[in-house]
């Protein structure tokens, strides 16, 4: 097993599924499989999970909301996402706790970096909603600096593509995928793999990223394992 304990991100827009909002059943009961895997494989697991599905704060203050709102707003959809897998979660016999980074007792408990890491120990999956509690930052920021609070031996990014590429491989079929590639050239090549707060929080603390597809059951376990499927990001 290479990796013992992870921050695994997932994005808000992959829990529609074939729906065009919302949260898809079946994709959230993939992904409660494919982490029960690997929980009983013994990896201590901390999750993240985007909102883009509900509400996007980005895109809510392009069409006139108080930006500040608009995040505070995306922060909330996090916190239905989390609840919805730790429902799907404890549905099939994983234990899971919703930390949330904004106070709202009793739908989650207050985030600290000693309560998750007990709770990982523990055996529980934990659920880290609510981004950072912060407007202005994304939820790869939150990522970020979760895996590098929890000390995650690395980032687990779940995406729709198998890895990173010289383009977006949905628009550019000649795109060719990087197996490695490294932060600076991340940034030397202007390539979106995370926003550029989020990708210089992980450069500066070590914190390798594997970008993978989550969408194909069985890609996680693979991942953790230590399969070369996706791409690694590292200094």
């Amino acid at each position: 097993m290479k990796y013992k304990r992870i921050l695994l991100k997932l994005s808000g827009e992959s829990l529609m599924g074939e729906q065009g909002y919302g949260i898809d059943p079946k994709r959230l009961n993939d992904y409660a499989e494919q982490i029960k895997e690997i929980t009983k494989m013994g990896v201590q697991t901390g999750i993240v999970i985007g909102g883009g599905n509900i509400f996007r704060g980005l895109s809510g203050a392009s069409k006139g909301f108080d930006r500040y709102k608009g995040d505070q707003m995306g922060m909330l959809a996090t916190v239905i996402n989390g609840l919805a897998l730790s429902s799907a979660l404890e549905s099939i016999g994983v234990k899971a706790r919703v930390l949330t980074a904004i106070r709202m007792e009793p739908v989650g408990e207050f985030y600290s970096k000693p309560k998750a890491i007990e709770a990982l120990e523990n055996g529980e999956v934990v659920i880290l909603s609510a981004g950072t509690g912060n407007p202005y930052f994304t939820t790869d920021t939150g990522s970020s600096l979760r895996a590098i609070e929890i000390e995650a031996d690395a980032m687990l990014k779940g995406t729709r593509v198998d890895g990173v590429y010289t383009a977006d491989p949905e628009k550019y079929p000649n795109a060719i995928k990087f197996d490695e590639i490294t932060y600076d050239e991340i940034y030397n090549r202007g390539l979106k793999v995370m926003d550029l707060t989020a990708t210089t929080m992980c450069k500066e603390n070590n914190m390798p990223i594997v970008v993978f597809d989550m969408d194909t059951y069985g890609n996680l376990k693979k991942v953790v394992s230590g399969e070369n499927i996706g791409t690694v990001v590292k200094v």
